[in-house]
């Protein structure tokens, strides 16, 4: 049985993003004059919201963190996003699943306007039938708002959201997607721990592996 509808998410799944956001990272923590955290503990960023992150992981309170993000995107935006790159094999499934006819949204929490505009460089825009993302101000951001607004307007566009799934590398995935009743494929290529992947239903191990997790993987 395959699934109805696909949603991805874009950081650790389609792309590898981490060297566009530590850099950019480590650039905004100097710039505030705080410590640059680790590249170990930098990898803890890529996926989650960074408003989140930068209340949770470096303590800011609401106006510090909104002003750091601020000062992030700046950068992000004239440098970062461009130094994201896909996962090997992955654009080529994602045209085969779209020629195959698979309805197939993009579910993250990176702003729509930046995951459009590594999608277009990596001319991907067209392979993903609905960009799903945070709001520019991230107030939507959390994983659950975001798979929620995915399925809807997969529904709009006319597909069929009985068997969705969704494919992630992130416990925020696995929780997010859980919350809307949708399973998730964790791949083992992304930026989670193992642990992460507790209450997935799968873990694809290369891109191959995913793509007979797609075809074949039963939802019960």
């Amino acid at each position: 049985m395959r699934y109805s509808a696909i949603l991805w998410d874009l950081d650790g799944t389609i792309v590898d993003s981490a060297p566009g956001i530590t850099a950019t990272l480590a650039w905004t923590f100097e710039r505030l004059g705080m410590p640059i955290p680790s590249p170990t503990e930098m990898l803890a960023w890529v996926g989650p919201p960074l408003l989140d992150a930068f209340r949770e992981l470096a303590g800011l309170d609401e106006t510090d963190a909104r002003a750091a993000l601020a000062l992030y995107r700046e950068r992000y935006r004239a440098v970062g996003v461009f130094e994201a790159t896909p996962y090997p094999g992955v654009p080529e499934l994602l045209r085969e699943l779209h020629a195959d006819g698979v309805p197939t949204s993009l579910a993250t929490s990176k702003p729509e306007s930046l995951a459009r505009a590594i999608l277009g460089r990596e001319g991907l825009l067209d392979e993903i039938d609905v960009i799903t993302g945070a709001s520019e101000d991230e107030r939507r951001s959390a994983k659950a708002d975001v798979v929620a607004l995915a399925l809807e307007r997969l529904r709009e566009h006319g597909a069929d959201t009985s068997r969705p799934v969704l494919i992630g590398d992130r416990h925020h995935d696995v929780e997010g997607a859980a919350a809307n009743g949708v399973p998730t494929i964790v791949v083992a290529w992304g930026y989670g721990a193992p642990e992460e992947s507790a209450g997935a239903i799968a873990i694809a191990q290369d891109v191959d592996d995913l793509g007979r997790e797609l075809a074949f993987t039963r939802v019960e």
